[in-house]
């Protein structure tokens, strides 16, 4: 025994069909605006969406070009400091501790920034929502003292990287000079990577981020278009207009459950 064709179904699929067969002729019930206005909706958030899926595919793109770059000029840099290894590992000691701090402290820095700009939206958010001056104050006084740091914390790094370069420019007639620049040349390719890679990994998630807020108005549009189409179903079958591929709906819904 067939199961019964339920009455939603039907619905559904008269609208889809009426869609196609009475768009834009005379007598069209009205409800069919809604379809088209729901119909744009969903094609506008679909485009949004593949612009998204493009920046990050090209963000991609352009991130594997510059590794390729990368490796090429690290590789040319690594074929002089070869030469003049002696004296570059004898400029590595001297600048290892150094540049281990540097790197803490620019992780610091990082996060204090990160931090500093939580910071100001939260305040930014404080004022909009309460009048007490000492809430205020507070948020006020924690903004003070993260800039104070961060401050701190950017001079401490401009230092570093002053002493850090001071060690790695040789002297006038230094032996293996040209080794010495081509191993601080590699430093500063790696300093350049870590840093367009944090960048690169932040921009990465927001995009994410984006296209899962944009795939949820990307559903809901569809469920908008599927309740205009269900909308316009039921217009065609109350009025039961005459045509030749809608009219074999309306006895089967008629003895629909």
């Amino acid at each position: 025994m067939s199961k019964a064709e339920s009455y939603d179904d039907l619905i559904f699929q008269l609208g889809d069909l009426a869609r196609d067969r009475l768009a834009g002729k005379p007598g069209c019930p009205r409800t069919m605006d809604r379809v088209y206005r729901a119909e744009a909706a969903l094609v506008a958030r679909r485009d949004e969406l593949a612009a998204l899926e493009q920046q990050m595919n090209d963000e991609d793109a352009a991130w594997q070009a510059y590794l390729a770059q990368y490796e090429a000029d690290r590789a040319g840099q690594w074929e002089i400091v070869k030469k003049w290894k002696k004296a570059v590992d004898a400029v590595e000691g001297q600048t290892k501790t150094l540049r281990k701090t540097l790197t803490h402290r620019r992780a610091d820095l990082r996060y204090t920034q990160d931090a500093m700009k939580k910071l100001e939206k939260k305040h930014a958010d404080l004022e909009l929502t309460t009048q007490d001056e000492s809430r205020l104050a507070v948020s006020r006084e924690n903004l003070k003292k993260n800039r104070i740091q961060g401050m701190r914390l950017a001079r401490e790094v401009e230092e570093l990287e002053r002493q850090v370069g001071l060690v790695l420019t040789p002297r006038p007639g230094q032996p293996g000079a040209p080794g010495i620049l081509a191993h601080k040349r590699m430093l500063e390719l790696e300093d350049e990577m870590t840093a367009r890679k944090e960048a690169l990994d932040q921009a990465m998630a927001e995009i994410d981020q984006a296209i899962a807020e944009k795939d949820t108005e990307v559903r809901a549009a569809e469920d908008y278009l599927d309740q205009a189409l269900f909308l316009l179903g039921e217009d065609v079958y109350a009025q039961r207009i005459q045509d030749a591929q809608l009219a074999p709906f309306y006895p089967r819904l008629d003895r629909a459950p």
